[in-house]
């Protein structure tokens, strides 16, 4: 009882906390000393360049205040329009399935596959032959990246060619990872990103938007600024957005993605400690490893068969806020919510079990080795 006491009143432990230090702190400084306290400045212009340079050759990038901006104008340059209809991951944040209703279309909905809890592949393939035979393919699919983890990119790529249909990556959780050693939203024809105060680097709020199309890239950062067109007065002819990124954020961006690859390979040694720590607990798995890609492991994720291991991830995320540490629940189905109630799904069976039996535990870059030490420690008690 002193020991769940003692763990009760210490500090919280939380899920992805910002790592952040004193790089971040100048940049903001010299942010504020230059005067550039505007959606314009030299720290934006230099963080859109770095990121392109942290992805390979020929990414052209846009700073936005929020990866769902970053999703909403990536289907925007895609064609979507009032009436079409979108194939989206069902298992994923509700981000991509919101900006495909923001223009008017619908989203359609995929299960995952076991192998790598992102869109199945061979589903995807079934379901845009079965459309292009009647002649209603969708206008573009949004294959998201959980949790750092790579969907199964070549085949979803490959069909999505085949049929003419745009691939948008939601990598928003998924910066500094690959998939056959290619920086994931890079692959397909656009690549979001999100810098949110959880992610693996943050600006604190933000976005980015990538494509090899400069021509696109360009066309998102005059839709992202108010769709201005280039006079002395301030002229419009088309609807705009103010979607563009502060250059006091981009200085922070700047700074975290120095530490880009350190961060990266503490969260995937977390996961690897995670996976020896609890190696023996009945009914415990874990989110898998492909082979194919290289996960940044944004989050270690669990499952618990309750069968075996005589629990469900509630009383164990239940007996781990006893003791103030955060967990969550993997995301909820999009098909589940009622927000989508009347959407079309295709399969589900895997993504619903995903979301009864699935819980992430805390991973941040900055998680200390005694923190580590009380999450285990809670996790074993609960199984004894």
């Amino acid at each position: 009882m002193a020991s769940f006491e003692q763990d009760r009143h210490q500090g919280r432990i939380y899920l992805s906390p910002p790592d952040v230090g004193s790089l971040e702190l100048a940049r903001v400084k010299e942010a504020f000393t230059e005067n550039w306290i505007a959606p314009v400045g030299p720290h934006l212009d230099a963080f859109e360049r770095e990121i392109s340079d942290v992805l390979g050759g020929g990414i052209h990038a846009a700073a936005l205040n929020s990866g769902t901006a970053a999703l909403h104008l990536a289907l925007l340059l895609s064609g979507v329009v009032p009436g079409d209809e979108v194939i989206c991951s069902t298992f994923t944040f509700v981000a991509p399935a919101n900006a495909i209703r923001y223009i008017g279309a619908s989203p359609v909905f995929i299960d995952s596959e076991a192998t790598t809890w992102n869109l199945d592949a061979a589903l995807l393939a079934e379901v845009l032959k079965q459309r292009a035979s009647k002649g209603n393919l969708p206008k573009a699919v949004v294959v998201v990246h959980l949790y750092g983890q790579s969907a199964d990119l070549k085949p979803i790529l490959q069909v999505c060619r085949e049929h003419g249909v745009i691939l948008i990556e939601d990598a928003a959780e998924a910066l500094g990872s690959t998939y056959l050693s290619q920086p994931l939203g890079t692959v397909g024809d656009f690549g979001v990103f999100s810098f949110n105060g959880n992610k693996i680097i943050t600006t604190s709020a933000g976005g980015m938007l990538v494509s090899r199309d400069a021509k696109a890239v360009d066309r998102a950062r005059f839709l992202a600024s108010q769709a201005r067109d280039p006079a002395s007065h301030y002229e419009h002819s088309e609807i705009g957005f103010n979607y563009r990124m502060s250059n006091v954020l981009a200085g922070i961006g700047r700074a975290q993605l120095d530490s880009l690859a350190e961060k990266v390979a503490k969260r995937r040694s977390l996961y690897l400690n995670y996976r020896e720590a609890l190696r023996d607990l009945p009914g415990i798995g874990f989110i898998p490893e492909t082979g194919k890609d290289a996960p940044n492991r944004w989050l270690t994720c669990i499952t618990i068969d309750s069968v075996i291991a005589g629990i469900d991830t509630e009383v164990l995320r239940v007996a781990l806020e006893a003791r103030n540490i955060e967990s969550r629940p993997l995301w909820k189905p999009m098909h589940l919510q009622p927000l989508f109630a009347d959407a079309k799904c295709y399969g589900g069976a895997i993504s619903e079990n995903l979301f009864l039996t699935g819980l992430c535990l805390p991973s941040g870059s900055s998680l200390a080795a005694d923190e580590f030490d009380r999450v285990v420690t809670t996790i074993r008690g609960i199984w004894r």
